[in-house]
């Protein structure tokens, strides 16, 4: 396998005029433009057609996060507006524990405008409904002090609210912002809560879209099924860092940013029953996909890991050999969920994929039109094999809408 470290990130840019980035979703997500790449012939259609377009009884894999209303503001009594950016839950740790817990909680953070908030505590009155009136808490932020760092400039800062019968969710609900991606340019509206989650978005924890699932609909989902293709869900917590450029000459300097898998037993169950071949929808559902096989390989070598101990660094499809097949890999973590008798697995994965490397599970991918030099953009040419200029200057001679809230491919090498 070629190592990736040395690709020259300049080689994937290309020219975005920023007229061609779509600030607003269409109207109806579904009828957004699909461009078709398959066996490197290039085409398009709209994307409510998109089922007809993939075999009859395939393996359709989702991302069900949701994004959470993840930026929160503070005025200090100088008037110095302070942004705290929820990236990811210190304690408890767990996502799920995070929302309901009650009184305090500490996340990992990124602070704006720092040099205006040096010590000290936060507060900010908030005014939540309560049946028929309105109860008044105070929410309450500090700074951690030397504390460790979960990522290069986050912060760990401790909440703390004066009532029990309120939850962390309650006050995200109340007051917190949701992200939507700084190219957009522009601030959050009213309807980005409604059109920057997927129709299927149900476990909180992102801090941005899975968005090649914005253009699904109910009515695409269920002529899935008509047409005989299985769906399965999957949930990666997608960070802030899917927005952090490539800011060194070559990828070796690149930090990949880490990001939480859930994966239930029953999914793992249905790729067996594939043969490990899915159509992956988004970047995040491939790079869960395709971590599965590497901690299946780890298992092989220690049957006794923890959820930790599975976690994948970025090179390792790069510097490790593993000769177990995809489906050798599943049922080694299919053994490891029933001796622990666990319905889950729970890790993460820092998985960087680029031109080397080689594909495991997906076969298929629907995704959006991603960033220049971006590791998303990386991901997209390893799947390609390289041909990813000729999608991309189709993309930009036929009008399609890039980024977040633009059009979609589907990808089939």
């Amino acid at each position: 396998m070629v190592s990736p470290q040395n690709i020259h990130i300049s080689e994937f840019n290309y020219s975005l005029p920023d007229e061609r980035i779509a600030k607003f979703p269409l109207e109806q997500r579904d009828q957004s433009k699909l461009l078709l790449y398959r066996h490197g012939e290039v085409s398009e259609d709209v994307f409510s057609r998109l089922p007809e377009y993939l075999p009859k009884g395939a393996l359709m894999v989702f991302n069900n996060t949701r994004v959470i209303q993840a930026r929160l503001h503070f005025r200090k009594e100088t008037g110095a507006l302070i942004e705290v950016f929820l990236l990811e839950p210190a304690s408890p740790a767990d996502y799920e524990q995070m929302f309901q817990t009650r009184r305090k909680c500490s996340w990992h953070c990124l602070i704006g405008n720092l040099k205006k908030w040096k010590d000290g505590s936060l507060k900010r009155k908030i005014e939540l409904p309560n049946d028929q009136c309105t109860k008044t808490i105070t929410l309450c932020v500090v700074q951690q002090q030397n504390a460790k760092q979960a990522t290069t400039n986050s912060h760990l800062v401790d909440f703390s609210w004066d009532d029990e019968s309120v939850s962390f969710a309650d006050i995200l609900e109340a007051v917190g912002e949701l992200p939507i991606p700084p190219y957009l340019n522009r601030e959050t509206q009213e309807s980005d809560k409604r059109t920057y989650q997927t129709v299927y978005s149900k476990i909180k924890g992102s801090v941005a879209a899975p968005t090649a699932g914005l253009h699904f609909t109910e009515k695409v989902l269920k002529d899935l099924d008509v047409h005989g293709i299985q769906r399965e869900e999957l949930t990666l917590h997608v960070g802030a860092g899917t927005f952090k450029p490539v800011k060194s000459e070559s990828l070796e300097g690149h930090e990949m940013h880490t990001e939480y898998v859930c994966v239930k037993r029953s999914t793992i169950e249905k790729l067996i029953a594939h043969d490990a071949c899915a159509i992956a929808v988004g970047t995040t559902s491939v790079r869960t996909l395709e971590s599965l096989y590497y901690m299946g390989c780890r298992l092989q070598e220690n049957k006794d890991a923890s959820e930790h101990q599975l976690h994948i660094d970025q090179w390792e499809p790069y510097t490790m050999t593993y000769t177990l097949t995809p489906v050798e890999a599943l049922r080694n973590i299919l053994e490891w969920l029933d001796r622990n008798e666990l319905s889950a697995l729970h890790s993460s994965t820092q998985i960087i994929i680029a031109p080397g490397y080689e594909y495991k599970i997906v076969k298929a991918l629907v995704t959006n039109f991603h960033q220049p030099q971006s590791t998303l953009l990386l991901l997209v040419s390893a799947f390609v094999h390289g041909d990813w200029r000729k999608i991309y200057d189709y993309a930009l001679s036929h009008d399609f809408r890039f980024l977040s809230y633009g059009d979609s491919s589907l990808l089939i090498p």
